[in-house]
C-alpha cells in the first residue's frame, strides 16, 4: 500500500511545551493527486507539513513521503520535493535570481533555467528586483517559483496564495493544476473553503490538531458561512427569510437593517428576497472557525 502513497503518517503527535499542536493526525495521499488540508490558522497544518520534511521532529507516530522516513533520509526526501513555507526567509541583499540560483546550487542544479524564467514571466515575477524590495506578494511568487522550478515529484505548498491578488490566485491555480497533469503531488494546506473546494481531488480537514473529517470537494460547499446584511426601503417580516434553511437572523433595527447569517448555498435566501423592498445587500464570508463551528455544532450537536 505505501508503494501507491505519496504521504503517509499514522498517530502523529507534536507539542510545543503545554501546546499540543497535533494530536493523532493519521493521512495518506496518494501519488498523483491534488490534496487539500483546510483548517483554520493555528489549527496544525504547519506543523504537519514541516514535520513531512524533518524540519521539526514529531513527538510521536510514524510518517512515510515518497516511501522514504525523513528522518532517517531528509536530503533526498527533500531533494524530491518542492517546498512553499508560509513564511519565506531569503537573504535581503540578493537579487532574485541570485538567490533562486544559490538555492538551486543546493538541490544539486535540478532546475532548467528556462524553465525558472518561464515560471517568472508567468507569474510577473521581475528577477533582478532584490529581495529586500520585494512586496508580500511578489516574495510569494518566488517561493511558488522556488517550489516549482525543479518540477518535483511531491508539491508541499503551506498557503499557496497568501498575499496574491485575484489575478495572481488564478495563475497559481493553473500552475499547480500543470504539475499535477505531468503527474506530480500536491498537498497544499488552506484556511480558505473556496480555494480548497477549486483545486482538490480530496480533502482532509483539521481542526487543533485532530482530522476531523476526510471529505469530497463537493462536500465542503454545506460549511460555507456568509453575513448577510440587508436594508429595505421599509419594514419587513423577517419570519419570511428565516424559513429559509440555514438562514439565522443575527441582528435586526426595525425590520428594515438586518444581518443574517446564511449556512451552505445562498440559492434559497435571493428567492426568499424577490419581491421584497430591498435597497442594498451586502455578503461576506465568515471565518472558517466560525464555519466549524457552525457546521459541527449542526452536524453533531456541540462544537467541537
Amino acid at each position: 500500500m505505501t508503494e501507491t502513497m505519496a504521504i503517509r503518517t499514522e498517530g502523529l503527535t507534536k507539542s510545543y511545551g503545554q501546546v499540543r499542536a497535533l494530536r493523532g493526525v493519521n493521512l495518506e495521499v496518494r501519488q498523483g493527486e491534488m490534496f487539500g488540508f483546510l483548517g483554520p490558522n493555528g489549527a496544525g497544518k504547519t506543523t504537519t507539513i514541516r514535520c513531512l520534511l524533518d524540519l521539526i521532529r514529531p513527538d510521536g507516530g510514524s510518517l512515510r513521503v515518497l516511501g522514504l522516513d525523513p528522518q532517517a533520509s531528509p536530503v533526498q526526501v527533500r531533494s524530491r520535493v518542492g517546498y512553499l513555507p508560509g513564511e519565506l526567509n531569503l537573504e535581503p541583499n540578493l537579487r532574485v535570481d541570485q538567490a533562486l540560483r544559490y538555492l538551486n546550487d543546493l538541490r544539486g542544479n535540478q532546475a532548467d533555467w528556462g524553465h525558472v524564467r518561464e515560471l517568472a514571466q508567468r507569474l510577473d515575477l521581475d528577477l533582478s528586483t532584490a529581495v529586500k524590495n520585494l512586496s508580500k506578494g511578489n516574495k510569494q511568487k518566488v517561493g511558488v517559483v522556488l517550489a516549482l522550478m525543479h518540477r518535483p515529484e511531491l508539491l508541499l505548498m503551506d498557503e499557496p496564495t497568501s498575499g496574491l491578488d485575484p489575478l495572481m490566485q488564478q495563475e497559481v491555480y493553473r500552475l499547480l493544476r500543470e504539475a499535477r497533469s505531468a503527474g506530480t503531488t500536491v498537498f497544499f494546506s488552506s484556511h480558505i473553503i473556496r480555494e480548497v473546494e477549486t483545486l482538490a481531488d480530496r480533502v482532509a480537514i483539521i481542526r487543533q490538531g485532530v482530522i476531523v473529517e476526510e471529505a469530497q470537494p463537493g462536500q465542503l460547499v454545506g460549511m460555507s458561512m456568509r453575513h448577510v446584511r440587508l436594508r429595505f426601503r421599509e419594514p419587513v417580516d423577517a419570519s419570511r427569510l428565516t424559513a429559509v434553511q440555514g438562514v439565522t437572523i443575527l441582528s435586526q433595527s426595525n425590520g428594515v437593517n438586518l444581518v443574517l447569517q446564511v449556512e451552505g448555498e445562498i440559492d434559497g435566501l435571493i428567492k426568499a428576497l424577490a419581491g421584497m423592498p430591498v435597497a442594498d445587500l451586502e455578503t461576506e464570508h465568515a471565518s472558517l472557525e466560525q464555519a466549524f463551528l457552525a457546521y459541527y455544532a449542526d452536524a453533531r450537536g456541540e462544537a467541537n
